[in-house]
């Protein structure tokens, strides 16, 4: 029996790359296999709808990110792994929240003063094409965490706040029905690669410069010999400090093979060879992976059959605690 729940959601908005890979996808399929833990991982589809109108993105992005889980080797005999809109508790347990969750709470998340400000600085109204999705979405969160009381939820800095969140809405909960909700906390890993992408920069779908993580091999090597780097010739030493090309040959490799890169960039290795190894390190991780990925991108039927497992054994905790959830608020059988 598992003594603590960890939890991850993934929004459906995009083709995975490799920065998602190295920090997020990696690091969650390794702590599945953790025993004492009950890891629950969900495609977050009803959050892609609030940036995403485009039905077909969705659709696919959806298909493409639980072939990547499932290619990468989640192990889902031991893990919960489902699709958010299979879950109907969750949306009724964000009604529930939202009737004790104050407004003023959610005027401070940041995503939504951000856009407020945006529409400032533009002249236009503070709520202009403002919608109630991007507003209240913290709250449709606290909703995934505390549908299955996670204990822990790995998130990046930028979404601490919402944790915090989730947290204060529980206690509200707690403190007008009983106590039903675990705290969560927000687990942030300072070690978890931030990996740049072709031009340095953060690798992310806004800067346009992310590596595709299920590329052909031709193609991910065309997409590592992109990577920008400097004019230095053959035979004179380079930099590894804010080098793209030494990070992300890091994230792939093993402390020796660094130290070896290490020393070939202080030697004076030309650009060329080094993105060659990088390619070649990056590709002989995934190929075997890449395979799988392609035969169930290929075999849809295979991968609903597994989501509508994960809603199955998501819905045996979902259930039952959302009868006790209504019983707790007074929404009850009259006899």
């Amino acid at each position: 029996m598992s003594n603590r729940t960890v939890l991850t959601g993934i929004t459906t908005t995009g083709t995975p790359h490799l920065g998602n890979y190295v920090g997020a996808i990696k690091p969650a399929i390794k702590a599945s296999h953790s025993d004492g833990v009950l890891s629950c991982y969900f495609l977050a589809d009803y959050h892609a709808l609030i940036k995403c109108r485009d039905p077909e993105i969705v659709h696919r992005s959806t298909l493409e990110i639980a072939a990547t889980w499932l290619a990468l080797g989640l192990d889902t005999d031991k893990a919960v792994f489902y699709r958010q809109s299979d879950i109907p508790e969750i949306s009724e347990l964000t009604w529930l929240l939202t009737c004790v969750t104050a407004k003023g709470l959610m005027n401070r998340a940041h995503a939504y003063k951000a856009a407020v400000q945006e529409n400032v600085e533009k002249g236009e109204d503070a709520d202009f094409a403002m919608t109630m999705g991007l507003f209240s979405y913290p709250i449709l969160m606290a909703a995934d965490i505390l549908m299955f009381n996670a204990h822990e939820v790995p998130v990046g800095r930028d979404q601490v706040q919402h944790l915090e969140m989730a947290r204060d809405i529980a206690q509200r909960f707690n403190h007008f029905f009983g106590d039903h909700f675990v705290l969560p906390e927000a687990v942030v890993d300072d070690n978890v690669a931030v990996l740049p992408g072709q031009d340095g920069r953060k690798m992310s779908k806004s800067y346009n410069n992310t590596i595709p993580l299920w590329l052909p091999e031709k193609k991910l090597r065309k997409s590592i010999m992109r990577i920008v780097t400097n004019s230095l010739e053959p035979g004179e030493p380079k930099q590894t400090e804010d080098s793209a090309l030494f990070a992300i040959y890091s994230a792939f490799a093993n402390a020796e093979q660094r130290a070896e890169m290490k020393q070939a960039f202080a030697d004076g290795i030309a650009w060329g060879a080094a993105k060659q190894q990088c390619f070649e390190l990056i590709n002989a991780e995934l190929a075997d992976a890449r395979a799988i990925y392609e035969e169930l991108i290929a075999d849809p039927d295979r991968i609903e059959a597994c989501l509508q497992e994960g809603a199955q054994r998501a819905r045996e905790i979902a259930a039952p605690f959302m009868r006790e959830l209504r019983d707790a608020v007074g929404i009850r059988p009259l006899v």
